[in-house]
């Protein structure tokens, strides 16, 4: 099999949702294509974090998100796939522990530090946009709470990974001085 189709040379691609036995093709640009997109993008990074991480316990858990990731995509794309609420408390369940032995936040930090930090904080961002473009799709057609709450959750959990990854490695969040 080969990986080009042709199918989409003229600005349309199928989803896995099937009206009389056929999938269903959109535009490339619709909210159901760029939803898709935006989520694949954060899945495509922490793939390059995880490529650069030396940190097991922090590239099992990214893999973990990326599974998560991929799941959301399949299921934007029309799939019968659930992203269960447990998997957004595992994240909280997380961040929670982290903030036990982070220094307290009293004002914005800006993104940096450590290089893996950073690849984290961009993970993070492109994580806000994805859940922006999710939002929109969902104002369109609805969308799962649990996607919605777990993509959420998920900038917040990038966050804490990068601060815990300055931490470990003993530098100093920069506080943003007003």
């Amino acid at each position: 099999m080969t990986i080009y189709t042709k199918k989409g040379d003229k600005g349309k691609t199928g989803l896995f949702k099937k009206v009389n036995g056929k999938s269903v093709r959109v535009s490339k640009s619709s909210c159901n294509t760029r939803a898709i997109g935006a989520i694949d993008e954060v899945d495509s990074f922490i793939g390059v974090v995880i490529s650069l991480s030396h940190d097991e316990y922090l590239k099992e858990r990214l893999h973990q998100v990326q599974n998560n990731l991929l799941t959301t995509g399949s299921i934007l794309a029309g799939s019968d796939l659930k992203i269960q609420p447990s998997e957004t408390k595992k994240l909280e369940k997380e961040i929670d522990e982290c903030d036990k032995f982070l220094p307290a936040l009293t004002n914005f930090i800006f993104p940096g530090g450590s290089p893996i930090a950073a690849y984290l904080q961009y993970a993070r961002t492109l994580a806000r946009k994805a859940e922006r473009e999710v939002v929109a799709l969902n104002e369109e057609t609805r969308i799962s709470a649990s996607i919605l709450k777990y993509i959420n959750r998920l900038s917040d959990y990038l966050f804490t990974l990068a601060r815990v990854e300055n931490f470990k490695l003993k530098v100093k969040d920069e506080v943003w001085k007003k």
